[in-house]
């Protein structure tokens, strides 16, 4: 197997094809301008994203939102508040790929499955507790890979490793939050989301008021979303009462009693315009417009979304920006929009997110079921994409990273003309910090050996213009910044 095609784990290469004709050189787009879009608008298409890493079925973050905006609503809350909480709610999830390395180091299996299924159960309760674990530790595992896993989790006991990924979860998910420059109170309610009314949860076992009320409400609202998928309004409502006082604030689980008899609303959430419905809750007038300092922030966020979901591509999706803004910069005149390109490069890995990490951080070649999974995640980060209208221009552009001029790479198998310049420039920007970065198999190149694999794939696998903009000081000069911005931290 080549170097080039062993750095993704991949099944040998077809055949090269005959090289493309020659592009006529780019047009560079007018620069981006300012222009605001709604926050939640982009956060609401971003949300389905992070649904897909927690392993629950896209729109759970839009659902669980409208039921805590009518939990807002019962309770009175002024419409600046339920602006606020709705933020917190379409962005709860933003840390739970930061935890999902631990969970299949813990419990291995498909990290997505674990997840999803730690919610179907009260486990805090042991006998659910158990059942859990005899499910789903060392999943698929041999005999004694399973009785290694279980020592250790009996080791940590539950209170030490349920710390562990609550707090890794919530405290980044906040971080995010931050990052993206919304208000406190959504920060807030998204480091406490995971705390119990009676002091049993977590990161820090709050208890009642100690708790914020958004962060009630996100508690409350996104485990009666799970239980309405699996069992219908009746169960959503059930398990809030069965939980009341312990889980959940007792007076909110009393402001949604009855709702399972309002079907126009339950209605409402098996409906495809959902996501319309959430956002009609916020008043224009109250909304965080979303300029273009706003939606960079937002996609630097997303970029530590995704690249946290493995040890072995932190920080990728930042260098992967670096190296395309040095690439079009030597392009000159053919180079594209550089605003346009950096958020591309930002977000080009969006999909990886529905890649389980027994699969991202394999120490050795990928089966060939393991491999299809790979290959699809391109078509996830389009399909995510393509629901935030300010982000939709650029969707094709940063899903069609993996694929190579001579039609041979994937998911749709595009060739010559049908590449954009973006995605060209990501194609070679994304193998240069493949190949440079260390993986679970290998160990990451020097400079000169991965210029030679640029040089060798350029006009079959890559756009020559591209190939030779990427010169050996663009991948040693970015070496040496990350050195040095090492050095400072």
């Amino acid at each position: 197997m080549g170097l080039f095609t062993a750095c993704f784990q991949s099944p040998a290469a077809p055949a090269a094809a005959d090289c493309h004709a020659p592009v006529k050189p780019a047009v560079r787009p007018r620069p981006t301008v300012d222009r605001t879009v709604p926050v939640s608008g982009v956060l609401e298409g971003l949300s389905h994203a992070l649904d897909l890493t927690e392993g629950h079925p896209r729109g759970h973050a839009v659902r669980s939102a409208l039921i805590g905006l009518r939990i807002g609503q019962t309770l009175g809350l002024r419409q600046g508040e339920l602006t606020e909480l709705l933020y917190a709610m379409l962005l709860k999830d933003a840390g739970c790929s930061s935890n999902a390395p631990i969970v299949c180091d813990l419990f291995g299996g498909i990290d997505h499955e674990v997840k999803r299924a730690v919610w179907l159960r009260d486990w805090r309760r042991m006998p659910e507790q158990l059942a859990y674990a005899l499910e789903y530790v060392g999943r698929g595992s041999s005999l004694v890979a399973r009785l290694r896993k279980f020592g250790r989790l009996a080791r940590l006991g539950r209170r030490g490793s349920s710390q562990r990924l609550f707090t890794v979860r919530c405290e980044r998910g906040a971080q995010i939050a931050r990052m993206i420059g919304l208000p406190e109170s959504v920060a807030a309610a998204i480091l406490a989301m995971d705390e119990h009314w009676d002091g049993g949860g977590y990161p820090y076992a709050l208890r009642g008021e100690q708790i914020p009320l958004f962060a009630r409400i996100v508690g409350l609202a996104q485990v009666m979303e799970i239980f309405w998928a699996e069992g219908g309004p009746s169960r959503a409502v059930a398990v809030a009462g069965e939980r009341r006082g312990r889980w959940f604030d007792p007076d909110l689980v009393d402001a949604v009693a009855g709702i399972d008899r309002d079907s126009t609303f339950w209605r409402r959430l098996a409906e495809a315009r959902l996501g319309r419905d959430a956002l009609a809750a916020v008043p224009t007038a109250l909304e965080i417009e979303a300029d273009d300092d706003r939606l960079d922030r937002i996609a630097d966020a997303f970029a530590l979304i995704i690249d946290a979901k493995s040890p072995f591509t932190f920080d990728h999706s930042r260098r992967v920006a670096a190296y395309a803004a040095a690439i079009n910069t030597r392009l000159g005149a053919e180079g594209v929009d550089p605003v346009r390109l950096r958020r591309a490069a930002l977000l080009h890995d969006l999909g990886k997110l529905t890649v389980p990490n027994c699969i991202l951080d394999k120490p050795a070649a990928l089966e060939v079921d393991e491999w299809a999974v790979v290959r699809q995640h391109p078509a996830f980060t389009q399909s995510v994409l393509e629901r935030v209208p300010v982000f939709r221009g650029f969707a094709s552009d940063a899903a069609n990273h993996h694929e190579w001029v001579n039609g041979s790479g994937y998911c749709l198998g595009l060739s010559g003309t049908a590449l954009s310049p973006t995605a060209r420039i990501l194609a070679v920007a994304d193998v240069v910090d493949a190949l440079s970065a260390d993986r679970p198999y290998r160990s990451g190149l020097p400079a000169v050996e991965v210029r030679k694999v640029l040089q060798r794939e350029a006009g079959t696998h890559f756009d020559p213009r591209s190939v030779e903009a990427c010169g050996l000081d663009v991948i040693a000069g970015q070496t040496r910044r990350e050195a040095d911005a090492a050095l400072v931290a």
